[in-house]
């Protein structure tokens, strides 16, 4: 690799730190939740206001910025040609949740980690996205493909912003989408969304809801109840609302609904005092002993789903939101599969656990991707990861669902670190105090940096 070439990267990227972190701040002020539709913002005001600002910092970096109908946007070097090459980062966010130290939408600085709901998902590496065009375009470097830099609005809650995208502008040549581990990520387990919905209404709970959305492990679930005499845990707090009716408040470890590992979902944690302490009426408990099995073991061997093929991480399931739709409990489903499964066998695997006691129905359901490891462009990603880092890192596989999937040829690259240590207050993405290492996000611009120097000398 080229030594001046890496140090002129160093410097780039040391000389405009402050301002990366000013950008990622101002972002990461918008709550950018997806909210009900409003004229010209179909995802809502939120998002909008948030892809409004990403395209005005493009402009003040000295890059061409286009507003795609307020569904997604991009910001370009090069030219604007069709045939071109592509990064793809998000401006939406989850919802926050309980639980923040301090406000999720102002960063807050600690021990060199940056904390802010998005500072990781997706909002620091949209900017570390913006600020590698710019060093294309300061360096003058020869671009034999227009570089574009996407920046989207739906991703979180059903990728609405590239189906549009795709449908009105022809696809890159190659693309990655830095939201994921480095130092690439050549496949995606499919990922399904169903819904489990008792058959019959509710009798002795009165209420139950919890979670904020479906690919996310709530860390709070709460229920009303009739009872006698009721004795909270450590993990379940219990209050007597009036004779006879109590309020349940079931805590537990959030995180991302494609990693339970390390999670405590609070619906389980909830479900299983309900069970334990013979609360509701005998259809509460069929539905309960149901959705137990689904809260059981995150393998999906409790409801008879699991499933693994050798490529991916074997499959997994977890509920993210529970509540009551029309008198009737319900329950989201989220599991992330390998290439032996689908969507409609996992779903019919869990209507026979069912019976007659719930409906179960395929929300949403997308294949698996794989791409192989012998594709120019995959090792051209890896190979820079490597030279700035000094590693000798291996793709892998994730169960995370990116933007990647919906591209012809695209990967998901960074900018996460799983196997580095992270301190106890540093919060994972879609979880509570969400965070970032200052240092990590600035060595992964150099590394997105020189991978686009190094794309753009293939020939697609």
């Amino acid at each position: 690799m080229n030594e001046q070439l890496l140090r002129d990267i160093e410097a780039f990227a040391e000389e405009n730190t402050p301002a990366v972190f000013r950008d990622i701040a101002r972002l990461v002020a918008v709550d950018s939740v997806e909210s009900a539709p409003q004229e010209g913002a179909p995802f809502g005001r939120g998002p909008r206001e948030a892809l409004d600002l990403g395209l005005r910092i493009a402009r003040e970096l000295g890059l061409d910025a286009v507003d795609c109908a307020g569904r997604i946007g991009y910001a370009s070097v090069g030219g604007d040609g069709e045939r071109y090459l592509a990064t793809i980062t998000h401006l939406d966010v989850v919802p926050v949740g309980d639980g923040w130290q301090e406000d999720p939408f102002t960063v807050r600085e600690r021990d060199g980690w940056i904390i802010g709901r998005g500072v990781m998902d997706d909002k620091g590496p949209s900017v570390l996205c913006l600020y590698a065009l710019k060093y294309l375009k300061e360096k003058k470097i020869p671009l034999r493909y227009p570089v574009r830099a996407l920046l989207g609005a739906n991703e979180e809650t059903g990728m609405g912003d590239v189906s549009y995208y795709l449908a009105n502008h022809p696809a890159p040549l190659f693309c990655f989408s830095p939201d994921a581990n480095f130092p690439l990520c050549n496949g995606e387990k499919g990922i399904y969304h169903g819904r489990i919905l008792a058959r019959r209404p509710l009798g002795g709970i009165l209420d139950i809801r919890g979670g904020v959305a479906a690919n996310v492990i709530p860390d709070k679930a709460e229920a009303t109840v009739k009872a006698g005499t009721l004795t909270g845990t450590g993990e379940v707090e219990v209050s007597e609302l009036a004779p006879g009716v109590w309020r349940l408040l079931a805590k537990g470890r959030g995180g991302h609904a494609s990693q339970p590992g390390g999670t405590r979902n609070a619906i389980g944690v909830l479900v299983d005092y309900l069970l334990a302490n013979g609360l509701g009426d005998e259809n509460d408990r069929a539905f309960l002993c149901l959705i137990e099995k689904l809260h059981r073991a995150w393998d999906g061997t409790a409801l008879g789903v699991q499933a693994d093929d050798g490529n991916f991480e074997p499959l997994t399931i977890v509920g993210g939101v529970i509540g009551v739709e029309d008198g009737r409990m319900f329950q989201t489903v989220d599991s992330r599969y390998p290439t032996t499964t689908s969507g409609e066998a996992i779903a019919a695997g869990i209507r026979a656990a069912a019976g007659d006691v719930a409906e179960v129905t395929v929300e949403h359901d997308s294949a698996p991707f794989y791409m192989p490891l012998d594709n120019p462009a995959v090792q051209v990603c890896v190979q820079a990861y490597n030279a700035v880092t000094g590693e000798d890192a291996k793709p892998y596989t994730i169960g995370g669902g990116t933007y990647a999937r919906h591209f012809p040829n695209a990967v998901a690259f960074g900018p996460e670190h799983p196997e580095r240590p992270t301190p106890a207050f540093a919060g994972p993405i879609h979880g509570v105090d969400e965070a970032a290492c200052k240092d990590w996000l600035i060595e992964a611009l150099k590394v997105y940096i020189l991978a686009l120097i190094e794309l753009e000398k293939l020939t697609f």
